[in-house]
């Protein structure tokens, strides 16, 4: 087959496949467009996740007939001033998102510069169809009816309207939390979804994302060797199930990175459970010859010169960030529910109604339970009292000020510590606390080189299939870092000879078992020191206090006064809360007193 020129609607075709995808594709473009204009709001409406309808207004620059007709035109840009690429601040630059979208569908561009009379043409899939005089204030209004209509292979490929306008609404969310100065509103299918006045980052990543972030969220701002990021994060018990709520800006255009990903858990790690992700949108500022944004046709990704500084500034400005906000716990400030509660009003109905249908009457007293004023008690309902409580009172003696997580009172089903602190009721889980505070003793050590262990009398053998075997004893080292000293003993089996003082009395074969799965689980792409301090977390947890361990109050106290002073002692080391508050007005909204 010969070499031939191809047509130029086959030309746009091709071009709209590389840069229209799908609505939420042409949306981008088209939004991008407007902020490059300067609008200052920006208006968007949605029809069927925009498989019918996407219409885009603004009040930017607006564009004069002969601009409307050029940009209209492949490779026709106002983004590129000069010929220095590697230098653009515009979100586009290649002048092809207009006459690629209007290859592939029905699109009518109107616009109007201040001071002159509007213009509106038309296209039909590539084809005029008509140009004149329109109304409309100064900017731009652009319609895109019928996306890919007729171009049938490419329509069948489109996903439900449900999940075009998903796509569609994350788009639009991306836009605006990078350009937070301007104003946003989306409608879709005749409902507002989103109105956003301009406003600061943090208060626009929040009204976005989670508005439980204004309270559960860390701010970030560091710099380092010329770069900049700012942006906000959400505590580690402040967590989803998916990653789809992490976003990354550079130099004010969003893009999608690996390296946030993997930066992200380096960040959080001991910090949160691995199924779980944290909240981030965070804004990169990079000097424009640092940083490639003409990687991909739809400027979605980028290339850095040096990544390995980029990722250490984000995991290093997390991170910190985490340990000065280690004492904060999103689950702590729970609200008071009272749905699990009877008032006494409620009681009195269920037991009148009861008598009234002949259940009889059953007096306290005739079980020998004390009766109060005005009750009587069912016989089912007496059974409750029949069982002798799960947990231990305290005298309330001992001053509750100068603690912030309060005085021990007491112990529920030997798994909780109840305290009493000035503002309010703290429950403590005993077992994720002491995990925590095991966990930070241990890395103290080891980073001051003193890690105490434990020599065994009798040293203890382990039995393990021999490719566990193999991968502790190629951690013999890393382990003695911690103050695990190990030995290979024959083909299946391993030697414990020394385990580290924190952990006292412990289940060596488990802790030992359980230590081959981590570093078959950890494999080779983790540092060394992320790979420690996850395996000393492993090590921590068979060293702490098991739920179902009666304490003495002496032991609670000693506890709470540890984790005041231990950082990231607000969740243990699987991203659990190991406290949680009921301040005194929740405790009056319980008995109805607020």
């Amino acid at each position: 087959m010969s070499i031939r020129r191809l047509p130029p609607e086959l030309i746009n075709r091709i071009a709209a496949g590389e840069v229209v995808e799908r609505p939420a594709s042409a949306l981008k473009e088209l939004v991008e467009n407007s902020l490059d204009a300067g609008a200052t709001q920006v208006s968007v409406r949605l029809a069927a996740g925009g498989l019918e309808l996407i219409e885009v207004a603004d009040d930017g620059c607006g564009m004069t007939s002969d601009e409307m007709r050029l940009a209209l035109e492949r490779h026709a840009t106002s983004k590129l001033p000069s010929d220095a690429i590697d230098q653009v601040t515009s979100f586009g630059f290649r002048g092809e998102a207009l006459p690629s979208i209007a290859s592939v569908s029905r699109v009518t561009l109107e616009s109007r510069v201040r001071g002159a009379d509007g213009w509106r043409i038309a296209i039909d899939h590539g084809d005029d169809a008509g140009e004149g005089p329109a109304a409309l204030p100064p900017g731009t209004r652009i319609r895109v009816e019928g996306l890919f209509d007729k171009v049938p292979a490419r329509r069948k490929f489109l996903r439900t309207p449900r999940s075009e306008y998903a796509a569609c609404l994350d788009a639009v969310k991306r836009l605006a939390m990078a350009r937070s100065d301007v104003g946003f509103t989306l409608d879709h299918d005749g409902r507002r979804i989103l109105t956003l006045q301009p406003s600061e980052a943090p208060a626009r990543v929040a009204a976005l994302l989670a508005h439980e972030l204004d309270r559960h969220g860390v701010g970030i701002d560091c710099a380092r060797d010329g770069l900049r990021l700012t942006g906000v994060i959400s505590l580690p018990t402040f967590n989803r199930g998916l990653a789809d709520q992490q976003y990354l800006f550079v130099n004010s255009r969003p893009v999608k990175d690996r390296l946030l990903g993997g930066a992200m858990r380096a960040a959080y790690r001991d910090l949160i459970a691995r199924d779980r992700h944290p909240i981030a949108a965070l804004f990169l500022e990079v000097p424009l010859d640092e940083v490639d944004v003409n990687v991909h046709p739809a400027k979605t990704e980028v290339r850095f010169r040096d990544p390995s500084a980029v990722r250490g500034l984000i995991v290093g400005g997390l991170r910190r960030a985490l340990d000065e906000e280690s004492q904060r716990s999103a689950a702590r400030e729970q609200s008071a529910a009272p749905v699990m509660w009877t008032s006494s009003a409620t009681y009195d109905a269920q037991l009148n109604r009861h008598l009234r249908e002949g259940g009889g009457s059953a007096s306290a007293q005739d079980s020998g339970i004390p009766a109060f004023a005005g009750m009587t008690m069912l016989a089912d309902e007496q059974r409750l009292f029949d069982q002798a409580p799960a947990a231990r009172a305290e005298p309330a003696v001992e001053q509750v000020h100068g603690y912030p997580l309060g005085v021990a009172r007491g112990q529920v089903n030997a798994t909780y510590i109840v305290a009493e602190a000035e503002d309010g009721l703290v429950i403590v889980d005993q077992h994720a606390a002491h995990e925590r505070l095991v966990l930070e003793r241990m890395r103290a050590a080891r980073e001051g080189g003193q890690v105490a262990r434990q020599a065994l009398l009798l040293p203890e053998v382990v039995e393990l299939e021999e490719p566990d075997c193999d991968r502790l004893e190629g951690a013999v080292a890393d382990l003695a870092e911690l103050g695990l000293e190990i030995e290979r003993f024959g083909p299946g089996s391993i030697l414990v000879r020394a385990v580290p003082a924190a952990l006292g009395k412990t289940d060596i074969p488990g802790l030992v078992a359980d230590l081959a799965a981590e570093i078959a689980e950890l494999g080779g792409a983790l540092s060394l020191r992320d790979k420690l301090d996850l395996v000393a977390a492993t090590i921590a947890c068979h060293g702490s206090v098991r739920a179902g361990r009666v304490l003495s109050v002496a032991e609670m106290n000693a506890l709470l006064r540890e984790m005041e002073v231990t950082p990231r002692s607000g969740q243990c080391n699987h991203g659990r809360p190991t406290w949680v508050k009921l301040a005194h007005g929740d405790l009056e909204k319980l008995f109805w007193r607020k």
